[in-house]
C-alpha cells in the first residue's frame, strides 16, 4: 500500500473557444467537456479533494498554456493526477494528449 498523499487533481477541459471539437447533431465537444468537468470538479470537492481546472469558461487555450495551467495547478509530482476530458467523434486512430 502506498501511503502518499495525493497533492491534488487537475481536471482539463478538453477544447473550448474557437477549437470546438468534435461535432455533431447539435452536439459540441467544447461544450460537453466543459459540463463534465465542471460536474467533476464540483463532486471532488464535495469530497474534500483538492481539485483545480485549466478551464472554467468557453476559452481558448492553446497547448503552451493548457500545460501551464496543469503546471501551474500543483506542480509537476508524482502526487499529481491530471484528467483531460475529450468525447471524440470516433473513426479515426488519433487520440488527444497532453505531455506535461
Amino acid at each position: 500500500m502506498n501511503d502518499r498523499a495525493l497533492t491534488g487533481i487537475v481536471i482539463d477541459a478538453g477544447h473550448g473557444g474557437v477549437d470546438g471539437g468534435a461535432s455533431g447533431n447539435g452536439i459540441i465537444e467544447k461544450d460537453l467537456n466543459l459540463l463534465i468537468s465542471t460536474y467533476m470538479y464540483d463532486r471532488f470537492r464535495e469530497l474534500g479533494v483538492p481539485v483545480k481546472m485549466t478551464r472554467t469558461t468557453d476559452e481558448t487555450l492553446d497547448s503552451t498554456e493548457r500545460v501551464n495551467r496543469i503546471l501551474d495547478a500543483y506542480g509537476n509530482g508524482k502526487d499529481v493526477i491530471v484528467i483531460s476530458n475529450h468525447i471524440n467523434a470516433g473513426g479515426g486512430d488519433s487520440h488527444c494528449v497532453t505531455n506535461v
